[in-house]
C-alpha cells in the first residue's frame, strides 16, 4: 500500500540516518547499527565505571580512612573528589545516577541490535536523558578542574563515553525528525559529514583544559 505524503517524508528523513527504510511497521523508528553498538558498548562501559565508583563510595562511607583504588596522586585522586558536595549533587552519590542511566542506555542498545524499533516519543525521552547527562558531565568537569582541583579517573571514563553518546544520539534524532531539504536539513547533513571532526575537537578541548589547569603538575612528572 503506498505511503501518504507525510509517511513518505518520515521514511525519507529516517533513511538519511539509517540507510534503510524506517519508520518500520507500527510507527517504530530504527537506528543505524553504529548507533546501536555505541549505545550498547558505551552504556556498558559507563555502567561499569559508575558501578566501581559506587562501590568505592560505599567503602569510603564505611571507612573514612579508606583509600580508593583510583587515588593515584594529588591530581588523579578519586578520594579527593568523592568527599566533596559535588559528588552528591542531588543529595545522594552521583554514581547512582550513572548506574541507572547507563543501564537504560545499555538496554536500549541491546534492543536495537536485536532489531527493535521505538516510537518518536521514546527517542525524545532518550534525547532528553543524554542531553541532561552531557550537561551534568560538563558541570562536573568544570567543578573538578576549577573548584575541587582534582581528577577522578573513573569519572573521566564516564565523561569520555557520555560525549559521543550525546553527539550520535542527537545526530540520529534530529535527522529522523528534520526534513532532508532546507537549511536545517543541510545543517544536519554537514554535521553528519564532519561528525568525526566535531567529536575529536570536543575531546581535544576537554584535554586541553585539563592540560592547562594542571600543567605544572604534569611537568613535575616529566622531570
Amino acid at each position: 500500500m503506498p505511503h501518504s505524503p507525510v509517511e513518505q517524508d518520515q521514511v525519507a528523513a529516517t533513511r538519511t540516518v539509517t540507510g534503510r527504510d524506517a519508520p518500520r511497521a507500527g510507527g517504530g523508528i530504527a537506528a543505524p547499527r553504529h548507533l546501536s553498538v555505541l549505545l550498547f558498548l558505551g552504556g556498558l562501559t559507563g555502567l561499569l565505571a559508575a558501578t566501581v565508583l559506587l562501590v568505592e563510595k560505599v567503602a569510603l562511607l564505611a571507612d573514612p580512612d579508606y583509600v580508593p583504588s583510583c587515588s593515584i596522586n594529588p591530581v588523579l585522586s578519586c578520594g579527593s573528589v568523592m568527599v566533596t558536595p559535588q559528588a552528591e549533587a542531588f543529595g545522594f552519590p552521583n554514581p547512582l545516577l550513572g548506574v541507572v542511566g547507563f543501564a537504560v542506555v545499555t538496554t536500549v542498545g541491546a534492543a536495537l541490535l536485536a532489531g527493535a524499533t521505538f516510537r518518536g516519543w521514546f527517542w525524545a525521552g532518550l534525547q532528553t536523558g543524554v542531553t541532561a547527562g552531557v550537561l551534568f558531565v560538563h558541570w562536573l568537569i568544570a567543578q573538578s578542574l576549577y573548584v575541587i582541583e582534582a581528577l577522578c579517573p573513573y569519572c573521566m571514563v564516564v565523561w569520555a563515553v557520555t560525549i559521543p553518546l550525546f553527539l550520535y544520539t542527537t545526530l540520529h534524532t534530529v535527522t529522523a525528525f528534520v526534513r532532508p531539504r532546507g537549511p536545517a536539513g543541510r545543517g544536519v547533513a554537514t554535521l553528519r559529514e564532519y561528525h568525526g571532526v566535531v567529536l575529536t575537537a570536543w575531546y581535544l578541548l576537554v584535554a586541553a583544559a585539563i592540560a592547562v589547569k594542571f600543567w605544572t603538575f604534569w611537568q613535575t612528572l616529566l622531570t
